[in-house]
């Protein structure tokens, strides 16, 4: 079933030990299709990641079998598939409650920068050669036998992202490939950029005025917290990258120093907090940010804290204080402030700690008294409750949170003199 000239290379490593490889999911998809007479081979970032000893996510499995031949090989195994790409040749097959891709080996047809109109294809090594990087090329089949048309392994071995053939055609076939270049030399090669690959991402630059926002933005997100990311950003900044893609002047310093804050916290890495280190200046910058990137509303909140504004409000930060911040602003948002703190204002480390720490460990209460509370007292519904509990939550914060029975005292005694007045 394989082409004539595939090659499977005897210096090449087996997969035969991989656990996604015996695993249910994966020995049913890949017996079905046996089943029906097409080989499956696991291809992509199953075999990347379990070559360089890293987690496997997902799989996706390539055949020569079309679209409607897989589903009706699924089928007949009695296992469920949605057609998730089918213009694409993927198949998406639902086994043990696992999704596995399965996809037809394609050929690009046309390409225009953004997408490509495919034509299926029964050459392994045509396959190879439409994706992207080398060692995304590397094709695992249902023994662990590896198979390598493009020197992927190679690559691997020496953690080099290098694009398949030539850079330029690679990259007019999708300008989101100059992006993916930057993200996975972060995330899993070692040394300066591939020199072809570097020279023709910056010719490329221009293009990437025709990509969707929604996919520049999955892009950077993968790259901000990926372990490479100060050297990848370095990079982009030398082409004119970083500019185009955050429509703001970056700011890589500050970016290494938050990725510091944030190692020496021991926290896991945070994308849009160090998306707000690199390009957010001010509060005015985050608008445009937020709709150059089509950042959610949550994210976009997440952006503030960078501003030298937060750091303002907070005041001096003592226990008290940081619960209080932690109580108004929420873990999230008193962490990544936190952090901010330590790389922007250095000597608000301690500071820093204390806040991040309370963000931590601290069991958030709850305003002790409601709205039910004072209507039950006497209290009118409407705005003069609203008034009330907001006079009450800053006189509990500012005693630094006491309980319900001192706040039901509290509420008594205002009571008291209202009437009495």
């Amino acid at each position: 079933m394989a082409a004539e000239h595939e090659k499977s290379l005897p210096t090449l490593p087996s997969l035969a030990g991989a656990p996604w490889l015996g695993e249910a999911p994966t020995r049913g998809v890949l017996a079905a299709l046996r089943a029906a007479g097409f080989e499956g081979r696991i291809v992509g970032g199953a075999v990347r990641n379990t070559l360089m000893g890293l987690a496997v996510s997902d799989l996706d499995i390539a055949t020569p079998a079309v679209p409607d031949a897989v589903v009706a090989a699924c089928a007949k195994a009695g296992l469920a598939t949605v057609p998730t790409g089918l213009d694409h040749g993927t198949v998406t097959v639902i086994t043990n409650g696992v999704p596995i891709e399965v996809t037809t080996l394609r050929r690009d047809v046309a390409t225009d920068g953004r997408r490509a109109t495919v034509a299926f294809t029964a050459d392994w090594a045509e396959d190879a050669r439409r994706r992207d990087f080398t060692m995304n090329a590397l094709y695992c089949d249902a023994d662990g036998r590896l198979y390598d048309f493009v020197g992927g392994y190679p690559d691997l071995v020496a953690r080099r992202v290098r694009f398949i053939g030539d850079a330029d055609e690679r990259i007019a076939e999708d300008y989101l490939r100059i992006l993916r270049f930057f993200r996975f030399h972060a995330a899993y090669a070692s040394g300066a950029p591939d020199a072809a690959g570097l020279a023709a991402c910056a010719r490329g630059v221009g293009g990437m005025g025709r990509l969707s926002a929604e996919r520049i933005r999955a892009e950077m997100v993968k790259l901000l917290v990926a372990p490479g990311v100060l050297a990848a950003i370095e990079a982009m900044e030398g082409i004119g990258l970083l500019t185009v893609v955050v429509g703001t002047a970056p700011r890589p310093g500050l970016l290494a120093r938050v990725v510091g804050a944030e190692v020496a916290a021991g926290g896991a890495p945070d994308a849009m907090l160090r998306l707000a280190a690199l390009a957010v200046a001010s509060a005015d910058d985050i608008p445009r940010i937020a709709r150059r990137l089509r950042l959610s509303s949550e994210e976009r909140k997440a952006l503030i804290v960078i501003d030298e504004a937060a750091f303002a409000e907070l005041g001096d930060v003592d226990a008290h204080a940081a619960r209080t911040i932690v109580y108004r602003k929420g873990r999230d948002t008193s962490r990544r402030l936190a952090l901010a703190l330590a790389a922007v204002l250095p000597e608000r480390t301690r500071e820093a700690k204390l806040l991040r720490e309370v963000a931590a460990d601290w069991a958030v209460p709850r305003m002790p008294v409601s709205g039910a509370d004072l209507v039950a007292r006497g209290v009118t519904p409407g705005p003069a409750v609203g008034r009330l509990l907001t006079d009450l939550e800053s006189w509990w914060l500012d005693r630094d949170f006491p309980s319900r029975d001192v706040m039901l005292e509290q509420l008594e005694a205002r009571l008291a003199l209202d009437e009495a007045e």
